[in-house]
């Protein structure tokens, strides 16, 4: 397998890491409106929820990051 498949495999995962970031928190803005004003732990628990999904992409990203230093470098 060439440098450039390589490279698309990890382009690949880091959209796919992207797509799923952006869907839960477009999921989570939506099931949020539902949410009475009043309801503080649902809002927190929500908040809760994308926020563990945005943490949880960065230390993808950062694995990807190694990936790619990994395939370009050795």
């Amino acid at each position: 397998m060439g440098l450039g498949a390589k490279l698309a495999i990890v382009l690949g995962a880091f959209v796919t890491i992207l797509v799923i970031v952006i869907w839960m928190a477009f999921r989570e803005r939506r099931l949020g409106r539902g949410i009475e004003s009043g309801d503080t732990a649902a809002e927190q628990a929500s908040d809760a929820r994308v926020i563990a999904v945005i943490f949880t992409a960065i230390l993808g990203g950062m694995v990807l990051t190694l990936i790619v230093a990994y395939i370009v470098f050795l």
